[in-house]
């Protein structure tokens, strides 16, 4: 039992990290974006893709650890 708990929480904080680099990424691809010329179209898109990431990764983790205590 411990064990499948200490399995949740290792899945759900890998997910997390990942979630939390793509928001790193996002912010210093941010920086990169101010300084350049990028229209207005591919900033919304790239920050569209990493949106989706960061928080696509935050709510599998979620999602895995409920589906797996079987809430």
């Amino acid at each position: 039992m411990l064990a499948e708990y200490y399995e949740q929480l290792e899945i759900l904080g890998t997910n997390i990290t990942l979630g939390i680099l793509f928001l790193l990424i996002g912010l210093a691809i941010r920086d990169v974006l101010k300084r350049s010329s990028v229209p207005r179209f591919g900033q919304i898109i790239v920050w569209l893709v990493l949106f989706l990431g960061c928080f696509g990764f935050i709510a599998k983790g979620i999602i895995q650890v409920l589906w797996e205590s079987g809430i």
